[in-house]
């Protein structure tokens, strides 16, 4: 496989090694000993699996403590896959990094804790699939505004369809403010 690191820290493209012939393909999608190699050391406790519609966005979504570490892929479609580094003493807090995710270019995205995560629906329908180091907990979820101008991510659409939590997402600014007013809500690195 190769590995891409960004320029945030943590964050990783991945591209599996993929077996064609006539038959169809095949790939590893997880494999705990090599994706221990390449420095991600989760234990994965939840898959999630969605399929939404042309335009649909969801995020900017994370979990407080203890946080979630997410490896995530499209498996039809294809999606603007977005991470936001939100770990208050990292360098790089604030900052974006984003990866076209598809099922013809099979590529994958590992998210460690410590970031909000989002994505767009750029085909007629995308099946988004994601593993993640700890169990949804609704009393640690969050989220911060899609669109927040501090953060500035380039969305490639303009008005989304959001549901109604995503509507209501705070700004990074009140983020930031919770977490200096109580340190112990997060303990990323």
């Amino acid at each position: 496989m190769i590995v891409e690191k960004t320029p945030l820290s943590g964050l990783l493209v991945i591209q599996p090694d993929v077996f064609e012939d006539n038959r169809g393909f095949f790939y590893e999608s997880y494999n705990e000993n090599k994706f221990r190699d390449i420095g991600v050391s989760e234990v994965f406790r939840q898959d999630n699996h969605s399929r939404s519609v042309q335009g649909t966005l969801r995020g900017l979504h994370f979990q407080m403590k203890p946080g979630q570490a997410k490896l995530v892929r499209a498996i039809r479609g294809a999606v603007w896959d977005v991470a936001v580094d939100i770990r208050p003493s990292s360098p790089t807090c604030g900052k974006w990094f984003a990866v076209e995710l598809s099922e013809r270019n099979r590529t994958m995205f590992y998210i460690p804790a410590g970031f909000a995560h989002g994505f767009c629906v750029l085909s007629e329908t995308a099946e988004f699939v994601y593993k993640c180091s700890s169990v949804y907990d609704g009393k640690t979820e969050s989220g911060i505004a899609w669109n927040d101008p501090e953060i500035a991510v380039k969305w490639p659409l303009d008005n989304p369809v959001l549901s109604a939590r995503d509507q209501q997402n705070q700004s990074f600014r009140d983020y930031l403010k919770k977490v200096e007013a109580d340190h112990d809500l997060v303990n990323w690195k």
